[in-house]
């Protein structure tokens, strides 16, 4: 059988390949974990074909009040419990059980692209890489929505923020970061991000932006709220100065099923 050059050197790269924990923060996604989890197993699939290497699927089930915990587990994936509210404190609720060297951050409510773990098993071949993220598109139902929502992708990427709907890293790099920061019930993903790029600075290491492939969050709030509610909580300097109260995103820990 002849194979391309890329795929070649994909097959070559194999037993080098590092072992993935993904972990899945959960709150009352009965709705979404089931697809969610039905990209990552094709995404798996896809990996193990070409890749020596294991994968690990941990959904961190944050007390919730629907079937998320059954879904997930007849989906295949390993459940565990953090009663804590507090989306930091759930990563790193899984990252604490995690059994592989590598740890993939995948929000509940967003769709992977078949190439996604092979792309981050290739970027952490790469010693000097400390972890990164993968581009990230939304897709609203609204056109306005919709642009609102590309300009602040454009803007991030201009200035090199990284959301959590998909990031990852080193086990050794996490523990030195001290895990997400848990003081933190908002923007702890791009506060993780923004650490990681500096403490890679630090030791002469890279991080690693994936934009050739991109994950898509769940729309679900931006089609149902109207544009003036987003506009204000999707604000980076409301977001940063209110980070710290918990109060302020109740509604957000408490999203109702679709």
């Amino acid at each position: 059988m002849n194979r391309t050059t890329g795929e070649s050197a994909l097959i070559a790269d194999a037993v080098k390949m590092p072992s993935l924990s993904v972990i899945i923060p959960a709150f009352n996604e009965a709705g979404y974990i089931p697809e969610t989890l039905d990209h990552l197993a094709a995404a798996e699939q896809h990996f193990k074909a070409i890749a020596d290497a294991a994968v690990q699927i941990l959904v961190v089930d944050n007390e919730s009040m629907d079937r998320t915990a059954e879904l997930a587990r007849s989906a295949g994936a390993t459940v565990v419990h953090e009663a804590e509210h507090n989306i930091a404190r759930v990563r790193n609720a899984g990252a604490a059980i995690a059994l592989h060297d590598v740890l993939v951050f995948l929000d509940a409510d967003t769709l992977v692209p078949p190439e996604l773990l092979l792309r981050i098993g290739r970027a952490m071949t790469d010693p000097g890489c400390a972890g990164g993220a993968v581009d990230a598109v939304h897709r609203p139902k609204g056109l306005l929505m919709r642009a609102y929502l590309k300009f602040w992708r454009v803007l991030g990427l201009l200035g090199g923020m990284a959301q959590g709907a998909c990031q990852f890293c080193r086990r050794s790099v996490f523990q030195e970061l001290g895990d997400y920061d848990e003081t933190q019930y908002m923007g702890e993903d791009v506060d993780f991000y923004w650490r990681l790029k500096w403490l890679a600075r630090q030791r002469g290491l890279r991080t690693s932006f994936i934009r050739e492939i991109q994950v898509r969050p769940s729309p679900r709030r931006f089609d149902r709220w109207p544009l003036w509610r987003t506009l204000i909580w999707t604000n980076p300097l409301l977001a940063f100065a209110l980070r710290r109260r918990r109060a302020a995103w109740v509604d957000w820990y408490r999203e109702p099923p679709r």
